[in-house]
């Protein structure tokens, strides 16, 4: 009750498990389902206090480690949740057990605190100023653990092979992928209606896997009882001739043939391998025709897919095909916070961003943030501007592989990229919109493929070695201080490295 003349404000126990109960319904609408019912639904709201003009509220969690992570991930998601509950600023305080629950109450307990642990052992704050720890060996006994136990659809979607992290949620979405994300999800939404297939390629880390793998955690989530399917199209392979040598394959046709959702990652794999596409043909016909949703993931589109027979083309590019391009700074800044923040580390957003200008892929952004968290929670090391050259370094010290391409190959790749034809970069005609693609084919046939200067000019209509001396210098230069250069010279060498043997 609020007693306007004095400005306190005192809760009965009965209000405050309403304004708990408001506020998880809240926070239910705004968290994934495996985040609310794994952190959320285990603590409880067991005093409100007045301080001045804000409340304090107290919340309980069944152990020192539910706390610790509670507070960690979702301490600003349950401080909104209560403010806008109670329409007044507040304060959260932890603590873990709730010593203020009588055995009998602990029987009448609310499904919102259902791993309460037993109170002798944690003195009220009221009566004492220390909260005694619990013993080390209770953190992860058979209760504690069965109380954490994970939701039904995280546990098929980890059945099925699937990262649960990799959500809808957890995904980045700017210009250079929106429609692949959107694509994506209406598939979730509707599989086997909306868009089967669906081809998603690209080069490395552009986050092709994390969408396939949202859209069967999101399938999961709607309909737990599909049958899905995730595997890599070398994992296919290998289950081909494991069920040919082990005599099982009526059973590899019945797994893969029955499937509600086929996700195939990397199909590429399968080219080449006559046994191999026979067998993803007539997999690929008994989804379809059961009205099953096939989604696959490459590194080029089906017509850059060499050995590929055209039967299987001619599939794959009957629903839905989207390129995805390698992400930009503001996306990588985005990807960097979301994912960070996921694994509970807060990155500041001067850094972040000086981590994206330095890294060109989503991919290497995952080892940064892995490093940053072993400095941060294993060597207590603060996020410095010096910390971050350290690692980006590192993560870039690594060599460029060697590729084994033509120099035919890498022009292509570069007209490809720059979406013009081959005989343009390769001709006379000196327009702005040519020069920079050939500068750039020129500066990569020296630095991918070393070939010397006289015949890196015979590639383009016999021009002197002069003019591919001028070429790799201007783009080795321009590359120091061009940021959207450096990410076309990246997505260039993925897209070389895609195809290299």
């Amino acid at each position: 009750m609020i007693d306007q003349s004095i400005n306190i404000i005192s809760f009965s126990s009965e209000e405050i498990q309403d304004v708990w109960k408001k506020a998880c319904s809240e926070m239910e609408l705004k968290l994934s389902p495996t985040s609310y019912n794994m952190w959320i639904i285990s603590n409880r709201l067991t005093e409100i206090k007045t301080d001045n003009n804000h409340l304090v509220c107290i919340i309980a969690s069944p152990s020192a480690f539910y706390s610790t992570q509670v507070k960690k991930l979702f301490q600003a998601e349950i401080k909104q949740a209560l403010e806008k509950t109670t329409s007044m600023p507040i304060a959260l305080e932890f603590i873990v057990g709730d010593p203020k629950i009588t055995t009998q109450q602990k029987k009448q307990t609310s499904t919102f605190s259902p791993a309460v642990v037993p109170t002798a052992s944690y003195p009220s704050p009221s009566t004492t100023n220390r909260v005694e720890s619990p013993r080390v060996e209770n953190l992860f006994s058979p209760s504690i653990i069965q109380n954490a136990s994970i939701s039904q659809a995280e546990f098929q979607a980890k059945k099925t092979g699937l990262r649960v992290d990799y959500t809808f949620k957890t995904f980045a979405v700017s210009t250079t992928n929106e429609m692949a994300h959107a694509a994506a999800t209406a598939v979730s939404q509707n599989p086997g209606t909306a868009y089967n297939p669906l081809f998603l390629y690209g080069g490395v880390g552009v986050g092709k896997t994390h969408l396939m793998h949202a859209i069967g955690n999101n399938i999961i989530l709607n309909n737990p009882q599909v049958k899905i399917i995730y595997c890599t199209g070398e994992e296919f392979t290998n289950d081909i001739v494991s069920s040919i040598q082990t005599k099982k394959t009526l059973q590899f046709k019945n797994k893969y043939r029955n499937a509600g959702v086929l996700l195939i990652d990397d199909v590429q794999f399968i080219a080449g391998k006559n046994a191999v596409q026979e067998e993803f043909f007539h997999t690929f016909n008994a989804v379809i025709q059961q009205q099953g949703q096939i989604v696959m993931t490459s590194d080029r589109p089906p017509h850059e897919i060499n050995l590929l027979e055209d039967r299987l083309r001619s599939r794959f590019e009957a629903g839905l095909m989207i390129d995805i391009q390698q992400p930009t700074f503001e996306l990588r800044t985005a990807i960097l916070l979301i994912k960070s923040k996921a694994r509970g580390l807060e990155i500041p957003m001067d850094m972040a961003q000086l981590v994206a200008s330095r890294v060109d892929s989503a991919r290497k952004i995952e080892g940064i943030i892995t490093s940053l968290r072993s400095e941060v929670e294993l060597k207590g090391n603060q996020i410095t501007k010096e910390l971050i050259d350290k690692l980006v370094q590192n993560e870039n010290t690594t060599p460029h592989q060697r590729l084994k391409v033509s120099p035919n190959d890498l022009i292509r790749a570069v007209a490809n990229h720059y979406h013009i034809k081959q005989i343009v970069i390769r001709g006379k005609r000196r327009q702005k919109g040519i020069v920079k693609p050939r500068h750039v084919a020129m500066y990569l046939l020296k630095d991918v493929l070393d070939l010397p200067y006289t015949e890196i000019g015979r590639w383009f209509s016999n021009r002197d070695h002069t003019s591919a001396i001028h070429a790799y210098n201007k783009i080795a230069q321009e590359m120091t201080t061009d940021e959207l250069l450096l990410q076309e010279i990246s997505a260039i060498r993925m897209s070389l490295a895609a195809i290299s043997r």
